[in-house]
C-alpha cells in the first residue's frame, strides 16, 4: 500500500511590515533637511545679452556705458571710444575708483539705466560678480556719521566678451 501524505496547505498571513527603522530615519532626516535648506540661498539676476542685430535708427544720440574688464585694469567706453582707464592696484582691481567714475556718469546721465560689462576670457568669474555689483549700485557715506545710503546706478546690465 502506498501512503499518501496529505499536506494541508496552511494559509499563512503575510508578515507585518516593521517600519520602525524607517520612521527613525525620517525623524533624523527631515529636521536635517529643513535646517540645511535655510543655509542654501539662490539668487537669480536678470541679465540681457547684447545681440548682433542692430535696432532701428532713433533721433537720440547713442550713448552706451561699457565697462571693459582686462587683466591690466578697467576701461570705460562710451560705445565708440575709451573714455577712462583705471589700472589695477597691485593684484586687485580698483573698485572704489570705478564706483566714483560711475557715480559721475550717473550724475551726467540720470535717465540712463543700462550698462554693459565686457570681459577678457582670462579674467576670473569672481571679478565679474564684483564689477556687476559695483555697476549696479554704490554706497554713499553721508557726512561724518555712520549713515550709508545705497545709490542705484545702472541696474540693467548686459554682459559679453571684451573686444
Amino acid at each position: 500500500m502506498t501512503r499518501r501524505h496529505h499536506y494541508r496547505r496552511r494559509t499563512k498571513e503575510p508578515p507585518a511590515l516593521d517600519i520602525t527603522t524607517f520612521l527613525n530615519l525620517m525623524v533624523v532626516l527631515i529636521p536635517f533637511l529643513l535646517i540645511s535648506a535655510v543655509f542654501s540661498r539662490v539668487t537669480i539676476m536678470e541679465l540681457s545679452v547684447p545681440t548682433a542685430a542692430g535696432g532701428g535708427v532713433t533721433g537720440k544720440p547713442n550713448f552706451a556705458i561699457e565697462v571693459i574688464v582686462r587683466n591690466a585694469g578697467f576701461e570705460l567706453a562710451n560705445g565708440s571710444s575709451v573714455v577712462a582707464a583705471i589700472p589695477k592696484k597691485g593684484d586687485q582691481y580698483d573698485m572704489k575708483k570705478l564706483s566714483e567714475v560711475l557715480i559721475r556718469l550717473k550724475a551726467e546721465y540720470p535717465e540712463k539705466e543700462d550698462a554693459t560689462v565686457l570681459m577678457e576670457p582670462q579674467v576670473e568669474y569672481d571679478h565679474l560678480i564684483h564689477v556687476m555689483d559695483t555697476v549696479r549700485s554704490a554706497e554713499l557715506r553721508t557726512g561724518e556719521g555712520e549713515e550709508v545710503q545705497k545709490m542705484v546706478l545702472f541696474p540693467d546690465i548686459s554682459i559679453g566678451d571684451a573686444p
